[in-house]
């Protein structure tokens, strides 16, 4: 099963330019650069090591703390500088446990971030027409800085419709159709806070874009198109891209296919929902590799239920020259790129 990660991110400017490698820009804060040293060290140790064992294992979870850190202090400089506080409305359509829990996750870390929220609930039984109305009321709420509704929806309701009746520039997932197509023009909007992840991710760590090959496994509209259109675009348009050659593959794909193209990516993104997809024989010797799965399978040892993500990870540490694992990797990272947009449009409100 694979996780609906719904969260957006921001098209805030990236903290490092892709261009043989990766160069610091000049309003860099401390903490990227000393996340950046981090991971460009060791890469650099991968580089001129003979012999490699293990890939270096990318904590999703770190990296979020110091964005957590950034958006902290961002928050406070909006509130110091007499604005309202940034404030996330969430709405909840039914008693799914799994996006009760998701809603608990974003609305804890928007608490500890200095974000206020609160979250209006509906049960399954709710006419697409009262969300609708519900949405209508929540946009002209200026006390309201981001909204999203979380998914997925009841079989009666179109998401799509529910989607685009969110502000644009409230629309903290991302999902309105039109941050959708500014994000395919390269240009500044909401972005989908997963793909926003992945692509924060590759940034920090330092992991190079730029003519490399990339194959995300994947074509989702939340997750892989979105991921696919941030690594082939032009660094140097207004949302800036990778500059990779990105090939998507999706259920079409014969797996003997997806074998060929993953064994010549320098980047894999693994974002189809199969546990175990990619497995070492389908990675060349220090590829990245990116896992935005997250399943529930059973342990066969303990019988109990636990997440692994599309990637067999213990494999195929041993070839590439980074990885994320699951959980602790993409998953952080999609709430804090939530947050971060959340920020963004409390921003975009002085503006309107």
């Amino acid at each position: 099963m694979h996780t609906n990660m719904a969260a957006s991110v921001s098209p805030l400017r990236s903290s490092f330019r892709i261009c043989n490698g990766f160069a610091l820009h000049h309003h860099c804060c401390r903490g990227k650069l000393r996340v950046h040293r981090k991971y460009e060290n060791q890469r650099r140790h991968l580089h001129q090591t003979v012999t490699r064992h293990v890939a270096v294992v990318i904590s999703g979870t770190e990296m979020a703390r110091q964005l957590h850190r950034e958006i902290q202090r961002d928050v406070e400089e909006l509130v110091t500088r007499g604005n309202m506080r940034p404030h996330l409305g969430v709405i909840l359509v039914g008693d799914d446990p799994a996006s009760r829990t998701y809603v608990k996750n974003k609305t804890r870390a928007a608490s500890i971030l200095g974000i206020s929220s609160d979250t209006v609930m509906r049960p399954a039984t709710v006419s697409q027409k009262e969300l609708l109305g519900l949405i209508d009321q929540m946009n002209r709420d200026w006390r309201v800085s981001g909204l999203l509704v979380q998914l997925p929806l009841p079989a009666h309701i179109d998401e799509r419709a529910v989607c685009n009746a969110i502000a644009p520039e409230k629309d903290v997932d991302g999902f309105h159709i039109v941050n959708i197509g500014k994000l395919c023009l390269d240009q500044r909007s909401m972005i989908p806070a997963t793909p926003s992840a992945v692509w924060e991710i590759i940034k920090r760590a330092g992991i190079e874009t730029a003519g490399k090959n990339v194959v995300v496994a994947g074509r989702s509209k939340n997750v892989g198109m979105p991921i696919a259109m941030l690594l082939h675009t032009d660094r140097y348009h207004e949302r800036p891209g990778g500059d990779a050659t990105v090939t998507i593959a999706h259920r079409c794909t014969p797996r003997e296919r997806l074998k060929e193209l993953t064994g010549l990516a320098d980047i894999v993104i693994a974002a189809a929902g199969i546990p175990g997809l990619i497995t070492a024989d389908m990675v060349k010797d220090g590829a990245a590799v990116i896992d935005v799965g997250i399943n529930r399978v059973r342990d066969p040892k303990t019988g109990k239920m636990r997440l692994v993500g599309d990637v067999d990870f213990e494999a195929v540490k041993e070839k590439a020259a980074f990885i994320t694992p699951v959980p602790g990797g993409v998953g952080p990272m999609t709430v804090a790129m939530l947050m971060k947009n959340t920020v963004m449009a409390a921003r975009n409100a002085l503006t309107h």
